[in-house]
């Protein structure tokens, strides 16, 4: 049963671009993960929706959460405490020096802040039609 994970994550207005950046300098670090199936970032083309969203499509929960619990999740976001990782269970040990998606790069001095304001994550089960 394939499942989709969906981050909202709401950015300023000027700002969406710069998210989109983030996320290329992290491009394919999640590829190898067992049970990882795709991503996709959807970028909002309503002129006044400042909610990107980060589709991911794992072959289980147990894939999903083995990821959170990866050194390529702390790695991605920094080893900080996300919401992410709050609302899932996922641990966050010391940071790491790899930028992340949301502007942290944990050895820089000064930290860029996040381009995120806030994240939502959202859970569903692809449906099979056939």
């Amino acid at each position: 049963m394939t499942i989709a994970k969906i981050n909202a994550i709401t950015v300023p207005a000027d700002s969406g671009d710069e998210l989109a950046h983030r996320f290329a300098q992290r491009a394919g670090a999640v590829d190898g993960q067992d049970g990882f199936e795709g991503f996709e970032l959807l970028k909002p083309l309503d002129a006044d929706r400042h909610v990107w969203l980060v589709l991911t499509r794992w072959r289980d929960e147990e894939s999903f959460q083995g990821w959170m619990n990866s050194s390529n999740f702390r790695g991605a976001h920094g080893g900080r405490d996300t919401e992410l990782s709050r609302q899932h269970g996922g641990v966050s040990p010391a940071a790491e020096s790899t930028p992340t998606a949301f502007g942290e790069h944990p050895t820089a001095s000064p930290t860029p802040r996040p381009v995120g304001l806030s994240a939502e994550l959202w859970s569903y089960e692809v449906v099979d039609l056939g």
